[in-house]
């Protein structure tokens, strides 16, 4: 065995394998493309170490049936196969890098991995150990539809959460609103759920079947810039463009708001009673719409002082009430009284 001139290079393969794993293990993965390259110099050692003996990888060992040559045939071509998969994660995952989305795909990522790690796995069976891989494939996918109907909720949420990363409805960062009326930033998604950070500082964990069948509302998309929308009932005891003008010192007296697209007053809607003005505007950032909100109602209570204007009262405390009819009736028209509906019995 050891005259033999396959001997040599079987050793040297073993020995680049070896050495190719312990600096893939010493670089560690902060480095993805010194890895990489480090990588693809021992693959390609000892693919040019195989090719120059004229022993293929992918076909069955017939150099060495029993004893130490076999259990070293037999671990270089192991070897060799592990290396190929590395060498092509590391290329799947600096073109994610690369992309500069690596927490958002990390689930095809994921998902492209365990492809690899099985073809390769299937690979040494049938090539390095010369056993028969269709018989292992359907053993296998018997025993892959028992797992499947006992996970079906955890399998339901892995496949909802890859169809929703490749529809890329959101993404890590963005803010989105849901039907059920969750809303918030997410901060995680994983095979089995995506994580959402709230406004109250809580985190929402969803799972992905139940995110897939929600409608999703992505408020950071095309920008995060985010229109609202004030009411306010002033007393109709003013001219309606003196309540324009009033309003549109509330808008710009703002810092919280962006000036571009430029805010907007609407008079909605007048009565004997008020007029209802609606004061649209936009912010950078859903983040900031409360605080915004709560300066603009501020605003417009301090220039309403100013402005001599009064707010009026909510129409809902508003009741019609018909003048009494009789010969002792103190009023003859038809009146309003403010009543407060909400504590009506």
């Amino acid at each position: 065995m050891f005259g033999d001139d396959n001997f040599v290079p079987v050793i040297l393969v073993n020995l680049l394998g070896t050495a190719g794993i312990v600096v893939w293990h010493i670089q560690g993965g902060n480095r993805p493309t010194s890895r990489l390259l480090v990588q693809i110099l021992f693959f390609t050692g000892m693919s040019l170490v195989l090719y120059m003996a004229g022993i293929a990888p992918h076909r069955p060992d017939g150099l060495y049936t029993q004893g130490f040559g076999a259990l070293l045939s037999k671990s270089a071509r192991i070897l060799w196969w592990t290396h190929l998969a590395w060498a092509i994660i590391g290329f799947i995952q600096i073109y994610f890098r690369l992309n500069r989305k690596p927490r958002e795909a990390r689930l095809i990522q994921d998902m492209a991995i365990a492809i690899i790690y099985l073809g390769v796995a299937l690979s040494v069976i049938g090539f390095v150990f010369d056993m028969p891989v269709g018989t292992l494939v359907t053993t296998s996918g018997v025993i892959a539809v028992i797992f499947g109907l006992a996970l079906q909720n955890t399998l339901g949420d892995v496949f909802s959460g890859i169809a929703l990363t490749l529809g890329r409805a959101y993404a890590i960062g963005d803010w989105i609103h849901l039907t059920d009326g969750t809303e918030g930033r997410i901060i995680e998604t994983n095979w089995r759920s995506t994580n959402l950070l709230t406004v109250t500082h809580n985190v929402v964990v969803l799972p992905n079947s139940i995110l897939a069948k929600q409608g999703v509302t992505n408020l950071s998309r095309p920008d995060e810039t985010h229109q609202i929308a004030v009411r306010v009932r002033i007393a109709a005891t003013q001219a309606p463009r003196l309540v324009d003008e009033v309003m549109r010192s509330v808008l710009q007296s703002s810092v919280l708001i962006i000036k571009n697209p430029p805010p907007v007053v609407v008079l909605k809607a007048i009565d004997a009673i008020a007029i209802e003005v609606e004061l649209q505007f936009h912010v950078d950032s859903v983040a900031v719409r409360t605080p915004a909100r709560n300066e603009i109602v501020d605003l417009i209570h301090d220039q309403c002082k100013v402005g001599g204007l009064s707010l009026a009262m909510p129409a809902e405390s508003l009741a019609f009430v018909p003048a009494p009819m009789g010969n002792n009736a103190a009023v003859s028209n038809d009146s309003f009284i403010s009543i407060d509906l909400g504590r009506r019995r």
